[in-house]
């Protein structure tokens, strides 16, 4: 049974608040679940990737067929065009997003997925389903931190970010 699944991601001044957004489907089923989060200070291309990452991470069967809808040329190219295992083998020198790739990687390779680019804003409907929950999760109130994007930042950064760090 093949697995349909429309990600998004979302960041709100990019860096800023942000959110990920997943609908997973079994069409043989009628089957639909939507998933999202946010958090307080993070990218678009991070809520892009972590948006497919949990995805695969719902997944409870190892070797399960998924085909991936996203509307990120970063992360599908990024996969498609085999660039991220080339970054692997080199230890992703000079690369963003080490800690999400790492992880996409280890449940990427338990699955048989299928990346699949889609024009974003472009009236497909499961695509803006995603979008929405996205942008949501981005303006909830409910924000946790992305400590690996946090943790990549100094002080100074911080600062601009987040009253009252000395």
């Amino acid at each position: 049974m093949e697995i349909v699944c429309y990600t998004d991601g979302a960041s709100t001044g990019n860096p800023g608040p942000g959110g990920y957004g997943v609908v997973l489907m079994l069409p043989e089923k009628s089957y639909k679940k939507e998933i999202s989060g946010g958090f307080r200070l993070t990218t678009n291309n991070r809520m892009e990737l972590l948006a497919c990452i949990v995805a695969l991470e719902k997944l409870k069967n190892p070797g399960q067929r998924i085909t991936i809808f996203t509307d990120s040329k970063y992360v599908h190219d990024s996969v498609e065009k085999k660039w991220v295992f080339g970054w692997e083998k080199k230890g992703y020198k000079g690369k963003k997003n080490e800690d999400l790739w790492q992880r996409f990687l280890r449940v990427y390779r338990k699955h048989n997925v299928q990346m699949r680019w889609v024009r974003g804003h472009a009236g497909n409907v499961w695509n803006e389903r995603a979008d929405v929950l996205a942008t949501t999760a981005a303006a909830s109130d409910d924000l946790k931190a992305d400590m690996g994007y946090e943790r990549s930042l100094n002080r100074e950064e911080l600062k601009m970010f987040f009253d009252g760090i000395d």
